[in-house]
């Protein structure tokens, strides 16, 4: 019961401290005295879906692609610091286990399958940073077992693709369950979200097509042909905040005084500016100097996006003189923000592209192509107010929309490496405040978009590259030496640092 108890703790405090839209949970923790799987499931899902603190800790995924720039003080990420990981994520497993373990019989299968789409979606991600990791002997502190060895990553990777298939077939089997603030258990909409996940982390191993032991294109195949997935982006696995406290959106001016350090890079404003793309208008502020030279913010012209490679310095100066483009008013002004996606459709029909552009499936790869553009394009109009303020006079319409496709910079053509480029360049702009980290993820993956790399501002060991993995926690170091040693010495010949390349890249 202690045990128990102590859970709990945890759970009310992460859901105290949590920026998320669960109304429907009214739990007094004055009168709680045991877990439920229901009250577990909260704390899992919202440990999935919630952003990584506040202000720069928020963005900070975007710093790292160039997407953004931080100016309160010279970021780690800006400059290709990476440093090293933390395996802080192996605390929600724990209650994801437990949830499973207290479910009522009528219930087992739904929260069986959360709790392994969770685990997978977690690890996934911590294995996607450092390469190996504990998996299969993970969490078995209450066996004593406090030093786990370290799994392949392609042991991690099979493993996860088959605990993934597992949780698709529990959650076309299970009953809705509670405790679910994101989809209120609708185990169809997780159904399609660990279908969509599946194809995501099949994609992240396209430099393993032909591995004949894992089996890409006809896993990517079979779930295609054969599984429900995303239709619209009322599937997206996301995060609705709101105008109530403790659910503002993390960008919000009453959360944090120093959003104003935000600015964008001029990767995203001249990507924009070239395809005379309207989310421009949305993404961003017109530069005080622009407007005071009289420019009018529905102008492109007005928008400047400052070199994410130069000196911080020079940086600093243009930043004074008001010549950048700082985040658009939405972010910061109105409560709610927009919601926060981790597994989005917009997503899966760049995904579904680029596999039909490989092979791996039959289709038509400018419609999926067109039909994530025009996604992406819907959710920021869609959770946008109409007013000039928020978007400049340059609304996003279905008319506009239908323009922009078959502009000359943006309609799919080329041959198949030039078509990918594209694909990964909606995918980025897609990316923007959204799905932390795969913006760094798919640039690692295929180069795209081309980042700039100075080595004079390069803070990376090797100044003429952005490094490719975080180094493993000093804990780890500490706690489990023997065992992080050996996965160390297995991948990297013994020498632990951020550009040995994993062999999920190679």
């Amino acid at each position: 019961m202690k045990k128990i108890k102590s859970i709990v703790y945890f759970i009310l405090c992460t859901m105290i401290s949590g920026c998320s839209n669960f109304d429907h949970l009214n739990t007094n923790p004055n009168t709680v005295e045991t877990a439920t799987s229901s009250l577990l499931a909260t704390s899992v899902i919202l440990d999935i879906v919630s952003p990584d603190g506040y202000a720069a800790n928020f963005i900070q995924d975007a710093c790292l692609a160039k997407q953004m720039i931080w100016l309160e003080y010279l970021h780690d990420y800006n400059y290709n610091v990476l440093g090293r990981a933390s395996f802080s994520g192996y605390t929600m497993l724990i209650n994801a286990d437990k949830m499973k373990e207290l479910a009522k019989e009528e219930y087992k299968d739904a929260y069986e399958a959360l709790a392994l789409f969770a685990k997978s979606y977690k690890l996934f991600y911590l294995s996607m940073q450092v390469g190996d990791i504990p998996f299969s002997d993970a969490l078995q502190g209450e066996s004593d077992n406090t030093k786990p060895r370290y799994d392949s990553q392609e042991e991690v990777m099979k493993t996860i693709l088959d605990d993934l298939e597992t949780a698709s077939r529990l959650f076309s089997l299970a009953n809705s369950f509670e405790g679910d603030p994101v989809f209120q258990g609708d185990v169809s909409k997780w159904e399609k979200v660990t279908n969509t996940f599946r194809l995501k982390v099949l994609m992240y191993l396209s430099k393993k097509e032909n591995d004949p032991g894992l089996n890409i294109k006809e896993r990517f195949a079979r779930i295609f042909n054969n599984e429900p997935l995303m239709t619209s982006n009322k599937d997206n696995l996301q995060l609705v905040f709101s105008d109530k406290s403790g659910q503002l959106y993390p960008y919000n001016k009453a959360t944090s005084k120093h959003h104003v350090y935000a600015t964008i890079s001029s990767i995203v404003i001249d990507t924009l500016k070239a395809y005379n793309d309207y989310r421009l208008f949305y993404y961003a502020q017109p530069a005080k100097t622009m407007i005071d030279k009289g420019l009018q913010p529905d102008n492109a012209d007005a928008y400047i996006g400052l070199d994410p490679v130069a000196d911080f310095s020079d940086i600093k100066s243009e930043y004074a003189k008001g010549a950048y483009s700082a985040i658009n008013l939405r972010y910061t002004d109105i409560p709610a923000g927009e919601p926060y996606t981790r597994v989005g459709y917009a997503e899966q029909c760049f995904i579904l592209a680029e596999a039909i552009l490989r092979g791996w499936i039959n289709g038509n790869a400018t419609e999926y192509y067109n039909a994530g553009i025009k996604a992406s394009m819907t959710f920021t109009e869609e959770n946008t107010p109409d007013d000039e303020m928020y978007h400049h006079g340059k609304k996003i319409t279905e008319d506009y929309i239908g323009t922009y496709l078959n502009s000359e910079p943006v309609m799919l053509k080329g041959d198949t490496e030039h078509k990918i480029k594209q694909i990964i360049i909606q995918k980025y702009l897609t990316y923007y405040m959204q799905y932390p980290f795969d913006a760094y993820y798919e640039y690692r993956r295929t180069g795209y978009p081309v980042l700039p790399i100075n080595p004079l501002t390069n803070r990376n060991a090797e100044k003429d590259k952005i490094p490719v993995r975080w180094m493993y926690p000093t804990k780890e170091f500490d706690y489990n030496k023997e065992n992080v040693d050996n996965a160390v010495a297995s991948q990297y010949d013994g020498i632990d640092n951020n550009n040995k390349i994993m062999w999920i890249l190679k």
